[in-house]
């Protein structure tokens, strides 16, 4: 999928429609539409404000890079950038939690 791609399926499924994205950006609906059909590429600044426009990651938008339920907010992408503040026993924990659902989330997709 590309990035103009995976801009339509965020948009629609927020119901927004390119002028009012274009509105959002700071640019044209008739410009969103091109992004959209991968006629243009954004520059980086551009693509960072889709994102932030749609709640979703860059890196989503970018590559394609998503979690089981959709792609990483904003938000969650702010959470795990302070992951580096916390002291390094408390990381230890963090991870041994992550890696324990990320298990439970394989076990269950082999049991169903």
């Amino acid at each position: 999928m590309t990035f103009g791609q995976r801009v339509t399926i965020m948009r629609k499924q927020k119901s927004i429609n390119q002028s009012e994205l274009g509105a959002l950006i700071g640019t044209s609906g008739n410009i969103v539409s091109k992004y959209e059909r991968d006629f243009i590429t954004p520059s980086i600044d551009v693509a960072a404000k889709i994102a932030k426009a749609l709640n979703v990651s860059i890196d989503y938008l970018v590559n394609g890079i998503a979690t089981e339920k959709g792609p990483i907010t904003d938000e969650e992408a702010s959470q795990l950038q302070h992951f580096d503040q916390l002291l390094p026993e408390d990381k230890v924990h963090v991870l041994a939690v992550v890696e324990a659902f990320l298990t439970k989330s394989k076990l269950q997709s082999l049991i169903g």
